[in-house]
């Protein structure tokens, strides 16, 4: 199979497990937000490890080790997904899945906003048309709420600057969630044993089902992050960008199907602004991306000529 379908293949696996989230995270109560996430932590690692031992690939760690720009990149990385994480979990868990959504749906005008402020790009007019139409939803969805959709805006600032640094660290998938969880853990156990000499933490309380539940937070953790970061290597970014879509529409329908979560009109109409934003966005990436593959296919003939 060709590397650049496989990305999507991997990419559509990916946010599509993202997306059905929701209906994980309620299934670990009563554990509170920071024990799932010292426990997605801690799972993680062990899943990962699992994975490279059936592949009988370990050779990677010495070279990386000789790399330490990539480690730090990594570790920031992990710090990242950590706020990311627990953002996510405590938004699931108390009732803002469709504010989560929002995050993701508003996450690829935030990876516009950093090209435009971190790497210098250049807006095209309609990249601009669709950050102002997604700031009017933004403002009008702050309106609505009362306040700024700060889960929103946490979630989608977090996992934007993930995915920057996964693609400027260029590590392999295993490779670099092994580091991430790594650096993750002695937080995550330090937590764990805290809790336990505090007598408070659920791992093991609450029957056997509900600690195989705790403990799949690792393979559930792992397993899109390794398809995502895959992804990341094999596409662009602009197809990385379509594909994310899918995370939300998912969390969204979650929200509103599953949870039953208020959706007055007002909301409704910031998702409708957000998701015409998304549209205009949409259209000129593919549109860009034709006339570059137009060009370059010409660019042979006008050589020969």
């Amino acid at each position: 199979m060709p590397e650049a379908r496989r990305g999507v293949l991997y990419g559509i696996a990916a946010y599509s497990m993202w997306g059905l989230f929701p209906l994980y995270w309620p299934l670990l109560k009563p554990s509170g937000a920071l024990e799932i996430l010292a426990h997605r932590m801690a799972w993680s690692l062990v899943a990962v490890v699992v994975i490279l031992a059936v592949r009988r690939h370990w050779s990677w760690f010495r070279e990386l080790v000789r790399t330490p720009a990539k480690l730090g990149l990594l570790a920031l990385a992990a710090v990242v997904i950590t706020v990311n994480w627990g953002l996510y979990i405590y938004a699931v868990n108390t009732g803002h899945v469709i504010e989560s959504a929002l995050g993701y749906f508003i996450n690829p005008l935030v990876s516009v906003v950093f090209g435009v402020f971190l790497l210098k790009e250049r807006l095209r007019p309609w990249q601009w048309a669709a950050v102002g139409l997604g700031t009017v939803a933004v403002l009008l969805l702050t309106v609505d709420h009362g306040r700024p959709p700060w889960i929103a805006l946490g979630l989608a600032v977090s996992f934007g600057s993930y995915g920057l640094i996964k693609k400027i660290a260029g590590v392999g998938a295993a490779e670099s969630m092994t580091v991430e969880t790594l650096v993750l853990l002695p937080f995550a156990l330090g937590y764990l044993f805290h809790l336990s000499a505090q007598g408070t933490n659920t791992f093991g309380h609450w029957g056997a089902g509900h600690a195989l539940l705790l403990a799949g937070a690792g393979v559930v953790t792992a397993v899109p992050l390794l398809c995502f970061t895959a992804a990341a290597n094999r596409v662009p970014l602009t197809t990385i960008g379509l594909l994310q879509y899918i995370a939300p529409i998912l969390q969204f329908l979650c929200g509103v199907l599953v949870v039953r979560e208020v959706m007055p009109p007002s909301r409704w109409l910031g998702f409708v602004i957000i998701w015409l934003a998304l549209s205009v966005f949409t259209w000129d990436s593919l549109r860009a991306a034709g006339e570059a593959r137009h060009a370059a296919a010409a660019a042979p003939v006008t050589a020969r000529t």
